[in-house]
């Protein structure tokens, strides 16, 4: 091909089949190519006479500032931040609460009862009825300890 085949149009082209790879691989990468290569569709349609050369030029440069410029904004926008951090945490979203012992703790285990759930908890022996507070979580078991 030579370069003066090039036209706008030909980059605009490309910028869709970036968009649909986009749609098919996910990370929002291809989404910044298209980006690119639409807006160097634009200044060939706009300056017909750009050397294919300097539109690749631009095209490289400005996929790179586009897809360098996106990562950076990404990280100062975390989504880490919640309203609900325990969400989806049930036996965290226990730590500090009180509870009521439904089994005895003996050898160090036992069972409390923490809303509609039976929990096996791990402590110092203490008999049926006694108040446990919850300090950790160790997967399905609680730690507790015996509150005064």
């Amino acid at each position: 091909m030579l370069e003066q085949d090039i036209v706008f149009w030909y980059w605009w082209v490309l910028a869709v089949g970036f968009l649909a790879l986009e749609i098919v691989v996910t990370g929002f990468f291809f989404l910044w190519l298209a980006v690119s290569a639409f807006i160097v569709g634009a200044v060939v349609l706009l300056v017909p006479a750009t050397p294919f050369n300097v539109q690749l030029l631009m095209f490289s440069l400005l996929a790179v500032l586009s897809v360098l410029g996106w990562r950076k904004y990404a990280r100062t926008r975390a989504v880490d931040a919640t309203d609900h951090p325990l969400l989806n945490q049930r036996g965290a979203q226990y730590i500090g609460r009180t509870f009521f012992l439904i089994a005895p703790i003996e050898n160090g285990q036992g069972k409390i009862k923490a809303d509609d759930t039976v929990w096996k908890v791990h402590g110092e022996d203490s008999p049926l009825g006694a108040k446990v507070k919850v300090v950790a979580v160790k997967g399905t078991v609680f730690e507790v300890e015996v509150c005064e």
